[in-house]
């Protein structure tokens, strides 16, 4: 059996930055540092993080008063950054910049006076944040979503969730533009999320099955799983190799392996270790150069 290892692969520059927030937040200020929601999708990520002091919580009531939180890269609705200002919490945002981006395009359009459609997974937690942002609808990436019966003429802008499946958003966007046809559409789709999607469709003509590492509550990942599936491979999203089935590789000579954007490469070589292939054959892909600023409160 060999290996063909997706590129790219693993953390993004949103990922990176976060983690690095909460890092830094443990070494400057010590634990314990609240983490309101996962930092990022990742079992591995949160337990190291918390093994040096972070706690994770679901909501702002869990903190107690005056401690230092830090909302996760997924984006957080005001009424969070309300409770925190009531409590009396220290808050560092380590929200992605591709969600603010988001966020930012929501209140431009709503002050337009545009009725605002987001594309995107109900109850995501990225969802939830842009949700909190101004009055908007929410569409599901899956075919055949009802669509609001507004006058076609309607001023309607789409925006998107970051980490959708590329070929799912551009059904439901046409979807959308067939009703309004007129509407603005912001593709928010992140350059990570496209370039890890587009890089399993340019192995799958190359293997048997894809073994996608990370978290099974991480949407980028499925979306992965999803990509190779539509090319009729059988895929497994695994967080690592304690998961993986000897039957899935009864039969398979080629094996394709990628991560998720949430996913450290560390959980790529333990997976590859165990699949202890004859060889590794590295694809080439996109060039990802990007790197965020860290919050203004931790520079310098």
């Amino acid at each position: 059996m060999k290996v063909i290892l997706s590129a790219p692969r693993g953390f993004c520059a949103g990922v990176v930055r976060a983690v690095e927030v909460v890092e830094i937040c443990l070494e400057r200020f010590g634990p314990p540092v609240y983490v309101k929601h996962q930092i990022v999708h990742n079992p591995y990520v949160v337990d190291g993080l918390e093994r040096k002091g972070a706690i994770t919580v679901e909501s702002v009531e869990e903190i107690p008063v005056g401690s230092l939180v830090v909302f996760s890269a997924h984006g957080s609705p005001p009424e969070d950054f309300q409770k925190a200002r009531e409590r009396k919490l220290r808050v560092i945002d380590a929200v992605c910049p591709l969600v603010t981006r988001v966020h930012n395009e929501a209140k431009k359009y709503h002050r337009q006076g545009k009725k605002v459609l987001l594309v995107g997974h109900r109850g995501h937690q990225e969802v939830r944040g842009t949700m909190g942002q101004v009055e908007m609808t929410l569409i599901d990436d899956n075919p055949g979503a009802e669509l609001p019966s507004w006058d076609p003429g309607a001023e309607v802008v789409v925006l998107t969730q970051t980490t959708l499946s590329v070929g799912d958003t551009a059904s439901a966007i046409s979807a959308i533009k067939d009703r309004f046809s007129g509407a603005v559409v912001r593709n928010d789709i992140c350059y990570a999320t496209t370039n890890r999607q587009e890089a399993v469709n340019k192995m799958a003509n190359m293997v048997d099955m894809v073994l996608v590492i990370g978290a099974q509550n991480s949407s980028n990942c499925n979306r992965l799983r999803e990509v190779a599936e539509a090319h009729g491979l059988p895929s497994h999203l695994i967080n690592g190799p304690e998961e993986i089935r000897p039957e899935w590789l009864e039969g398979k000579e080629m094996v394709g392996v990628t991560s998720g954007a949430s996913t450290p490469e560390v959980l790529v070589e333990e997976v590859i270790k165990a699949l202890d292939p004859e060889e590794v054959i590295m694809l080439n892909g996109a060039d990802e150069d990007v790197a965020f600023t860290l919050p203004k409160e931790l520079r310098g």
